[in-house]
C-alpha cells in the first residue's frame, strides 16, 4: 500500500484526499469525495460522489461506498471530548446511499467495527462502539443507537431501531418498524403487530437457515429448542438449564445457550 495521489486516475481530480491518507493503488475515488488524514483503504474498494470518509478509519479490500455517506465522524456522545478512537471496517461490504457510521468512543472501548460482506442499505446509521459481524443485512433506515452488537448473519428489516447496548443474535431476524429494546436470541424472529406495538417472537428464522445449510434435522431442533425458550413458561435461567444438555448432540444451540447466559438486557418476550 502507498500515499495515493492525483497522479492516479482512478482518483477523480475533483475529490479531495489528505497526503496523510493511505490508499491502496486501485482504490476509486469519486467527484467531490473528502477523504481526511489518518484513513486506510484496502485494494479494490471503491468510494463514491460526495462521500466523507474522517479518520481514524480502517477500511478494507473490495468494499462499495455508494454516493453521500459520512463514514468515521466523531461520535454523537456528550461525553466525546475528541479523543483518538477508530472505525474498522472489514472486506467485501456494501454500504449504500447516505450511511453514517460514527468512530468509537473511549468508554465503549474505542472502536466501531463492521465485519466482512455486510449488506447496509440506504439511509442507515450505524452509532459509536457497535460491532457487527459478517454476512448482517441492515435495510433502509435501520438506526443502531451506540454500543449495539449485531452478529452473523442477522437481518434488519426497514426501520427497524435497536436501543443501546442491545445485542442482535447470530441469524435473527427483525421485522420492520421493530423497536428492540432486549436482546433478540440467535435465529429467533420478532416482529409487531402494529404500530406503537413492542416487537414479539414469532418462531425462527428457518427459511434463512435452510439458505445457509442447515440440515433439516438441525433445523427441527433449534425450533424445538424455541418451544422450551418461549412456550414452557420458564424462567430464562430454567430454559437455559433445559437447553444446556442439548448442545453435546446440537452444536449450533451452544450459541444460543451461550447468548442466553451473557445477557444483560434480558430477551425479547412474548405477551
Amino acid at each position: 500500500m502507498r500515499d495515493q495521489d492525483r497522479s492516479g486516475s482512478l482518483i477523480d481530480p475533483r475529490a479531495v484526499v489528505s497526503p496523510e491518507a493511505r490508499l491502496a493503488p486501485d482504490v476509486r475515488v469519486g467527484p467531490f469525495a473528502v477523504i481526511g488524514p489518518h484513513v486506510t483503504v484496502g485494494p479494490g474498494t471503491e468510494i463514491g460522489p460526495h462521500v466523507i470518509v474522517r479518520g481514524p478509519t480502517r477500511i478494507g479490500a473490495g468494499n462499495r461506498i455508494f454516493p453521500f455517506c459520512a463514514i468515521g465522524d466523531e461520535p454523537q456522545d456528550k461525553k466525546y471530548h475528541g479523543e483518538e478512537t477508530v472505525l474498522e471496517i472489514g472486506d467485501g461490504n456494501t454500504i449504500r446511499e447516505y450511511t453514517t457510521i460514527n468512530r468509537g468512543t473511549v468508554q465503549g472501548g474505542g472502536v466501531t467495527r463492521l465485519g466482512d460482506d455486510n449488506w447496509i442499505m440506504a439511509y442507515v446509521h450505524v452509532a459509536h462502539d457497535c460491532i457487527l459481524g459478517s454476512h448482517t443485512i441492515l435495510a433502509n433506515a435501520v438506526a443502531l443507537a451506540g454500543h449495539v452488537a449485531v452478529d452473523d448473519w442477522a437481518i434488519l428489516s426497514a426501520s427497524a431501531k435497536v436501543h443501546q447496548f442491545c445485542r442482535i443474535g447470530a441469524h435473527a431476524f427483525v421485522g420492520h418498524d421493530c423497536g428492540i429494546v432486549q436482546d433478540v436470541p440467535p435465529y429467533v424472529m420478532v416482529a409487531v403487530r402494529g404500530a406503537g406495538e413492542p416487537p414479539r417472537p414469532y418462531g425462527i428464522n428457518s427459511e434463512g437457515l435452510g439458505r445457509r445449510g442447515f440440515t433439516p434435522e438441525v433445523i427441527a431442533r433449534i425450533k424445538e429448542a424455541y418451544r422450551v425458550l418461549y412456550r414452557e413458561n420458564l424462567r430464562l435461567e430454567e430454559a437455559v438449564a433445559a437447553l444446556e444438555p442439548r448442545r453435546a448432540e446440537t452444536p449450533e444451540l451452544g450459541c444460543l445457550v451461550d447468548f442466553l447466559r451473557g445477557t444483560t438486557r434480558g430477551i425479547v418476550r412474548g405477551p
